[in-house]
């Protein structure tokens, strides 16, 4: 169980660097969502596909395979106190998991698929690229973070119950993962996906510091102690 607490630790760490990481190539460098011209979007992954493809395995594929160990492991650490909310918090985390590792292999077969027919009809790779695109957002909760905010509210309650966790951090995730559920709304979905991704990042370089500094074996002896 220490171990497993251990690793949970450093996959916390490693999606807040990743996302971190991923926001920074996107936005910053590639400057991926100012642009609306489909031919242009399309040029542009086919300009830095050693980029882009790199940045989906970090941010989507590799982040989903971290992200089950991490649901596994906060799991166990909070199970005894709430076990039915970490139960389908779980199951919340590996669907997301899946969703978002489909999100980035799709995204790079699709890309693969309009670098190479780009070479010979550009306008039928931005005909490709724009009937696959909106099924590549929907699989990364581009169209609203359903299932990551479900993911953290759901932590933060359940770690409300036992004082497993810092009550500051479950307060975070409580805001953090009630922004991620309204952001579905249509209208606030541009406004509110990159608070909730922020305060994500936030949220997981905390927990990743909390699992991997505190001691679960002692925490619940202490809470066994107090009961009897």
């Amino acid at each position: 169980m220490k171990a497993l607490q251990k690793f949970g630790g450093f996959a916390a760490l490693y999606m807040a660097l990743a996302h971190l990481t991923g926001l920074i190539i996107f936005i910053v460098i590639l400057d991926y969502i100012s642009i609306t011209d489909l031919s242009q979007k399309v040029a542009m992954n086919v300009e830095n596909q050693a980029v882009v493809f790199s940045t989906n395995l970090l941010m989507y594929v590799f982040f989903g395979f971290f992200l089950i160990v991490f649901s596994l492991a906060i799991y166990n650490r909070l199970k005894t106190g709430a076990p039915a909310l970490m139960q389908v918090a779980t199951v919340i985390g590996i669907i997301w998991a899946g969703s978002l590792i489909a999100s980035g292999m799709v995204a790079n077969a699709a890309l693969t698929s309009v670098v190479s027919l780009y070479a010979t009809d550009p306008a039928q790779a931005a005909l490709t690229w724009q009937g696959i695109e909106p099924a590549i957002d929907g699989l990364g909760n581009a169209n609203g973070e359903i299932l990551g905010g479900l993911l953290t509210l759901l932590i933060s309650l359940a770690a409300l119950r036992p004082g497993e966790l810092p009550k500051s951090l479950n307060i975070l995730g409580l805001v953090i993962g009630t922004v991620g559920i309204i952001s579905l709304v249509p209208v606030l979905t541009g406004t509110l996906g990159p608070v909730f991704g922020l305060g994500q990042i936030i949220w997981f370089i905390w927990m990743g510091i909390v699992l991997l500094r505190s001691n679960p074996c002692k925490t619940a002896t202490s809470e066994l102690l107090r009961a009897n």
